[in-house]
């Protein structure tokens, strides 16, 4: 039975009825069988923002507007229900977005995959690994709170994975939206060529609807629901400004379009398709953002935006993905993948995310080339392990629905894969192909870690290891020095939500203790050394001779560690290298000073001196140690701490005393933007004066006042601070020592 059958049987249907009922069962037609989409009617996007943008609730309206809900609830979950894409119970608790979570639509006879990611910078990891299987992104500002510090840091990440990407500013409705001001900074802070495509029909409580600047009419949400899209002629009061922003959108597509560059300066008037085909081409090639308005919460503005996701972002196939081939002797290859939808190439998919389900480990794929069988063995190119894909399944936030088989531009989940994060699998056990892994950010806080109750030890264990497989910033280790477990993350949230989780899903109830801050140390100036290792014990000894300099680097890679093999000849032959190397890393995992990772410096491996019996790998792994700690005894050291770019909104009449406060806790103020009686102070605050500070913001504003911060850089210590670590960092090895003497 066809749906027009159906809605023509019944005329007591109302518009919303219909509208669901339609959306329903094109959806149910559609996933009986997605071996028969093209490729062009697949979109892969994703929602990212900064906190409190609106990205859940506009996820939450466009599952209901495509008919793949019924009926839509709020994030902060006051009907006891929260919203759907926010599946854990303390997501709905507090309102915020923990994991990202995938999801699937129909509109308008197209496959719309969505992951929604969370705005925290403490959970970026989530946006980093949805970004880099995704093709093309909605980037969700707020009407007023505009560009601010997780923005930027979405936009780099977009910028990273080069995807595309639509602006939507989201929350009309607030007081003090100012859509105009966000677009500008737009183009000042995040430097996008951007301009208006719709126009807001009223602000405030006055939001009515939007105008399309491309076809030149008003749209208007109506129905219980804003289900229900009618067109009508622009408003008199607003001709004039919608002829003003046409002309600035035609302009600012001319500069990065040819085709519309020569029909405006040939004055010739472009049609509605010239325009939507010059955005869409500048936008694929991220040239132009093109910017929709609208509000969420109240309904407007989400179908025009379904519509520009068909009509501006890129299908698979419009997108280019590469994979590295291995080659014996040589640099990796770069290999352009097939995305056909045929299956005749063979297949190949990155698992970009684990999850433990309660039907066992859930792994996230992306299908990049061929197809996917149910039943089918696939292999781990990183551990070449065989495994079989027994249930391939589509997912709906926490819901799954079974499929036989997935094809390229598909993003899909197999249980039982035992993998890591950014692993790539393929059908031939010999293929040598290789997808670039995700890029995952160092930790920037540790905290020490401990069960409440011994009994929950094996609980505990069980949760940290799933959550340490699961979420590649949050480690645990054990620190041998102070004799306690600690954990690392991206900040105190990051790391007090798992503390939550784990008396929640593990009946583990632990004790955090205080924040202690992710210090690296590193060389102030070149220490040349000539090592020369020697130990004979009867039968074949070790020697090993390196010749070289350690360096600092640059203030810009301050957080790597590089090994440089600059030897010419034979003196220390080739196979012994990568012990030189083992042995540098080994030692640089404690500094001198105060016990924290070495970074910043780069190992030149000038020469040496080999023995033909004596000489081993092992033996050029221990020069390799003890040049490094030859320079640590001489060498000139140094402190460096994490500095976080700290965004604070504040009434304007408590600028002043945040100010005071940020200044006592060595914050330099970067850029200040007072807008309507609010003020946004921008400050590079050191991580290690940030601890309690959301208190402090709160008890001095009245609980106005909110912050949000991302990493930033690495700076050496001011020498005050560096000398009281090192004299507590002494104190506490004093105290084991004795300690292990009693």
């Amino acid at each position: 039975m066809t749906v027009s059958s159906i809605l023509n049987k019944q005329t007591s249907f109302n518009k919303l009825s219909q509208l669901l009922l339609r959306n329903y069962l094109q959806n149910a037609r559609f996933f009986a069988s997605t071996e028969h989409v093209s490729l062009e009617k697949i979109r892969n996007i994703g929602i990212s923002a900064h906190i409190d943008s609106g990205k859940t609730t506009l996820t939450e309206r466009i599952l209901f507007y495509t008919g793949k809900i019924s009926e839509m609830h709020e994030v902060k979950g006051k009907d006891n229900v929260g919203a759907v894409m926010d599946s854990m119970e303390l997501e709905r608790q507090r309102g915020i977005t923990i994991q990202s979570a995938a999801t699937y639509t129909m509109w308008k006879n197209h496959n719309i995959n969505i992951i929604d990611t969370p705005g925290h910078v403490d959970f970026t990891v989530e946006v980093e690994r949805a970004l880099r299987v995704l093709d093309g992104a909605i980037l969700v500002l707020c009407a007023v709170g505009g560009v601010q510090s997780q923005t930027l840091t979405v936009n780099r990440q977009m910028k990273r994975y080069d995807v595309p990407c639509l602006a939507f500013i989201n929350k009309l409705d607030r007081m003090s939206a100012n859509p105009v001001k966000v677009l500008e900074q737009m183009r000042n802070k995040m430097h996008h060529n951007a301009a208006f495509i719709q126009l807001p029909i009223g602000l405030e409580t006055q939001c009515k609807g939007v105008v399309d600047l491309i076809t030149q009419k008003a749209l208007y949400f109506e129905g219980r629901f804003g289900e229900v899209v009618r067109e009508d002629e622009i408003p008199q009061n607003m001709r004039a400004e919608v002829n003003d922003r046409r002309q600035e959108l035609v302009e600012h597509v001319s500069n990065v379009d040819e085709t519309l560059g020569e029909l405006f300066l040939n004055e010739t008037t472009p049609t509605e398709q010239d325009i939507k085909n010059a955005i869409r081409r500048a936008c694929l090639k991220r040239l132009f953002t093109p910017v929709m308005v609208g509000t969420a919460l109240k309904n407007k503005g989400i179908q025009p935006l379904l519509d520009a996701v068909l009509d501006y972002l890129p299908n698979p196939g419009e997108v280019t993905n590469y994979a590295l081939q291995e080659n014996a002797d040589d640099e990796p290859k770069k290999i352009v993948l097939d995305s056909c939808r045929d299956g005749k190439k063979s297949f190949l998919g990155l698992a970009f995310k684990l999850e433990l389900g309660k039907f066992g480990q859930l792994t996230y794929f992306r299908c990049y080339q061929g197809k996917l069988k149910k039943g089918d063995n696939i292999y781990n190119v990183r551990t070449r392990k065989k495994v079989r894909a027994s249930r391939l399944v589509r997912l709906h936030s926490n819901q799954m629905e079974d499929v036989d088989s997935v094809y390229a531009g598909d993003i899909f989940a197999l249980f039982g894969i035992d993998c890591a994060s950014g692993d790539t699998f393929v059908d031939n056990n010999q293929s040598k192909l290789s997808m670039e892994s995700i890029h995952v950010p160092d930790p920037v806080i540790s905290m020490s870690i401990q069960p409440m109750n011994t009994k929950d030890r094996e609980n505990f264990a069980k949760g940290i290891s799933r959550f340490t497989k699961e979420d590649p910033t949050f480690r645990f280790f054990w620190d041998s020095d102070n004799k306690e477990s600690l954990v690392s993350g991206m900040g105190e949230l990051h790391l007090e939500i798992y503390a939550q989780r784990l008396e929640r899903e593990y009946n583990c109830p632990v004790i955090l203790g205080k924040p202690k801050v992710s210090f690296r140390e590193t060389l102030t100036s070149p220490y040349e050394f000539n090592y020369l290792h020697k130990k004979q014990t009867g039968g074949h000894g070790q020697y090993a001779g390196i010749i070289g300099v350690i360096e600092p680097l640059p203030h810009h890679l301050n957080t790597q560690l590089i090994f440089s093999d600059e030897t010419v000849g034979t003196n220390v032959p080739k196979q012994f290298i990568p012990g030189v190397e083992k042995g540098f890393h080994h030692v640089c995992q404690k500094g001198p000073l105060t016990g924290h990772k070495v970074a910043g410096i780069k190992f030149r491996l000038l020469d040496g001196a080999h023995h033909i019996v004596d000489s081993s790998e092992l033996a050029f792994q221990m020069a390799g140690q003890g040049a490094m700690r030859e320079a640590y005894q001489y060498g000139n050291w140094q402190i460096l701490e994490p500095i976080m770019t700290v965004e604070i909104i504040v009434p304007e009449e408590c600028q002043g005393t945040i100010m005071g406060i940020l200044s006592k806790r060595k914050g330099l103020i970067t850029d200040t933007d007072t807008h309507d009686g609010w003020v946004s102070l921008y400050a590079e605050v050191p991580l290690n004066e940030m601890f309690g500070f959301a208190g402090t913001l709160r008890s001095s504003t009245q609980g106005k006042g909110e912050y949000s911060m991302e990493y930033c850089r690495y700076t050496p210590c001011p020498p005050q601070i560096q000398e009281k670590m090192i004299q507590e960092y002494q104190d506490s090895m004093m105290d084991n020592q004795q300690k292990k003497k009693n």
